[in-house]
C-alpha cells in the first residue's frame, strides 16, 4: 500500500495503485503524486495578486453555495443513488472551499443553507447550469491569474467540475431516453 497526494488540493489517498480521480477534490490523475514527490499548490507560500485574490473569493462564494444547494439536493433525493452521488458532490465543492481558503489564508467560513428542489429532474438541471458556470469562471479564473500555481489551481477546478457536468447529463440522458431506474422528476421511490 502507498500514499498518494493530491498536488491541488494536498489530502492523502491511501492505495494499492493511485486513483483515477482526486477522492476529495476531483483533480485529475495528473495532479496526484507518490507521498515523497508532492508538493501541493495549497501548502505553498504563494504571493497572491489582486485580481487572483478577487477571483479566489467568488470561487469561494461559488464553492460554499455549491456545496449548501449539494447537501440540499442529497436531502431530497428520490434514491439512494442520487443522494449518495449529491453527497459525495458536496463533500468535493467543500474541499474546493478548504483548499480555497488556504490559498487565501483566512479561515473557512460557515456554510450556510441553500433551497433545492423536491424533485431530482429539476435539481439535475440546476446542477448542470451550476457546473457549466463553474467550469467556464474557472477557466476565465486561470486564464487571468498571474501566479502558475493559481493558474494550475483553476484549471484543475474546471477540470473537476466538467466531470461533475458529465455526470449529471448522464443522469438527464436516463430521463430523456425514458429510463425510470431514476425515477426522476416523479417523487416516487
Amino acid at each position: 500500500m502507498k500514499t498518494y497526494i493530491c498536488e491541488i488540493c494536498g489530502e492523502a489517498f491511501l492505495g494499492e495503485g493511485k486513483p483515477t480521480d482526486c477522492p476529495f477534490c476531483g483533480a485529475r490523475a495528473a495532479f496526484i503524486k507518490e507521498g515523497n514527490e508532492a508538493n501541493p499548490i495549497v501548502n505553498r507560500n504563494i504571493a497572491v495578486g489582486e485580481k487572483s485574490k478577487a477571483n479566489l473569493i467568488a470561487a469561494l462564494n461559488l464553492e460554499k453555495a455549491a456545496t449548501a444547494i449539494y447537501q440540499c439536493m442529497s436531502d431530497k433525493a428520490d434514491t439512494y443513488e442520487i443522494k449518495t452521488m449529491y453527497k459525495r458532490l458536496s463533500r468535493v465543492e467543500a474541499e474546493h472551499v478548504s483548499s480555497i481558503t488556504k490559498l487565501l489564508k483566512i479561515e473557512k467560513p460557515a456554510i450556510d443553507e441553500q433551497d433545492c428542489s423536491e424533485t431530482d429532474l429539476e435539481n439535475f438541471e440546476r446542477t448542470l447550469k451550476l457546473e457549466e458556470n463553474a467550469t467556464d469562471l474557472y477557466m476565465k479564473f486561470a486564464q487571468e491569474a498571474d501566479e502558475p500555481e493559481i493558474r494550475i489551481f483553476f484549471a484543475a477546478l474546471s477540470q473537476a467540475e466538467a466531470n461533475h457536468v458529465k455526470l449529471i447529463k448522464n443522469y438527464l440522458n436516463y430521463e430523456s431516453a425514458g429510463t425510470t431506474s431514476h425515477n426522476l422528476g416523479t417523487g416516487a421511490v
